[in-house]
């Protein structure tokens, strides 16, 4: 096939984060640009499924817990109710002036934009659902994640709810079983338990946020019993069933069967790559696991078919997404001029209450790749500001390189940890050390000077050079 015969200079399969941001850079750039998208709604996970929504609902849940606690702060505030509807519609307005935003942006034609799903029929090739075909010269495939089946087979009869439903419930059930330690797990969880639902946590790893450090799970996990939800780590899941019009799971537990029943279950056990119905064999495209394959250019085995996004990791993560589009695209019209992917500033944000947040090394991921380093952490409870706030579970960490001092991680457990981190974040940029860290001038009281102590006792342990 020559040049002529394309149709586009590129194609984007996805109009996500992770697909726009391909979209834009490219039309930008001067390339005949298409995107396919064949989703009932238009935007991608995070507006219409993911960050925006939860995020949403998780603020409305520490407003209600805040108010029911005023007394803390020596406040008379009269029982404490709630609208779910109104909850839920304030969401739903938020989320569609999110979502028609992107729309307009779609359709603002800077590309040519195709609503339908697409599969290779050979490496240059797509059919469309619509029974169109198109041709490109280059693919970025950004086509996202999806629910990851039920992890027993019992859940498809019986039924059960994924994060999708949650996020778009119309009323609350009494009680729910959440079967799941992750972020997604974890923060619907305390939402639904804020909201007064009873509810049991399902964890198969010995703690929760398991990616996390252990120190960071057992915050948590003491949190949400204080706040009466019902935990249990360490399980291995055996069946699910109905009961007298409940729905149960049966599982391991410290060498006992336990039995727990609830008027939900949700499966929070992940996401897996939506990449199922691309015929990516006929292009040539490996993957593992449904997931495409890539190197740091965001470049497949296929050297004109990138990818970006869930689809293919290894962080599902918006901003890795984005960054991962913009990244494809360059390496596209600039293959003389390579960028690649540098994940040493990954950052991590999980928004419970506290929010648990890290960036760069966990001392967990050190140790797995003999990374020498050194730690030093300080505790919310011992903090001015946080002691006035009442937000004392938690702490912040720093590890640092053991003979140079560079930070090489930091994580926060804490009030608005998820804000917190991007100091640490920018130290790392410019690669600081703790020794310029604890000299940096922070305001008192303020929840940020916390990262000084840390970092003064790293500094005396470490000759700087």
């Amino acid at each position: 096939m020559s040049e002529a015969t394309y149709d586009f200079d590129i194609i984007i399969i996805g109009g996500g984060s992770g697909g726009y941001a391909a979209a834009r850079t490219a039309a930008a750039k001067g390339l005949k640009t298409g995107v396919i998208d064949g989703a009932q709604e238009l935007s991608g996970l995070c507006i219409l499924r993911g960050c925006m929504p939860s995020k949403a609902l998780l603020y409305a849940a520490e407003v209600k817990h805040l108010a029911e606690h005023g007394a803390t702060w020596g406040l008379r505030i009269p029982e404490v109710g709630f609208d779910f509807p109104a909850v839920m519609a304030r969401k739903a307005a938020m989320i569609k002036d999110f979502s028609e935003y992107r729309v307009k942006q779609l359709n603002d034609g800077r590309f040519k934009l195709y609503r339908a799903y697409a599969r290779f029929t050979d490496p240059h090739t797509i059919a469309l659902s619509d029974g169109q075909t198109l041709t490109a010269k280059f693919f970025v495939i950004s086509t996202g994640s999806i629910v990851s089946p039920p992890p027993l087979p019992e859940m498809k009869d019986i039924g059960y709810l994924t994060s999708d439903e949650v996020l778009y419930l119309k009323e609350l059930p009494k009680s729910v079983i959440v079967l799941g330690g992750g972020a997604i797990a974890v923060e619907l969880a305390q939402f639904l338990s804020r909201f007064d639902v009873e509810v049991t946590l399902i964890q198969r790893s010995a703690h929760i946020m398991s990616a996390c450090d252990s120190d960071a799970g057992e915050v948590i996990e003491t949190v949400f019993r204080k706040e009466g939800m019902t935990l249990y780590t360490g399980t291995k899941l055996k069946l699910a069933f109905t009961e007298n019009g409940q729905k149960g799971i049966e599982f391991e537990h410290e060498g006992k069967t336990v039995r727990v029943v609830a008027q939900e279950i949700f499966h929070a056990l992940g996401r897996s790559p939506n990449t199922a119905s691309l015929a990516l064999d006929k292009a040539g495209v490996n993957t593992e696991k449904g997931r495409i394959v890539t190197d740091l250019l965001q470049r497949t085995n296929i050297p004109h078919i990138y990818a970006a996004g869930d689809c293919c990791g290894p962080h599902e993560i918006v901003h890795i997404a984005i960054q991962q589009g913009e990244t494809a695209v360059h390496n596209i019209i600039s293959p003389d001029k390579p960028r690649t992917m540098d994940y040493r500033l990954l950052i991590s944000i999980i928004f419970t209450d506290p929010q648990v947040a890290t960036v760069g090394l966990t001392e967990k991921e050190a140790k797995a790749q003999n990374i020498p380093y050194l730690a030093a952490s300080y505790p919310f409870a011992d903090h001015g500001k946080s002691m006035i706030m009442e937000a004392m579970h938690g702490f912040v960490k720093l590890l640092a390189h053991p003979q140079t001092g560079e930070i090489l991680g930091g994580s926060c457990v804490g009030p608005v940890g998820g804000e917190l981190i991007h100091e640490i974040l920018t130290a790392m940029a410019k690669r600081m050390t703790v020794h310029e860290l604890a000299a940096t001038p922070h305001y008192h009281p303020t929840l940020a000077e916390i990262w000084t102590y840390p970092a003064e006792e790293l500094a005396d342990q470490i000759v700087a050079t």
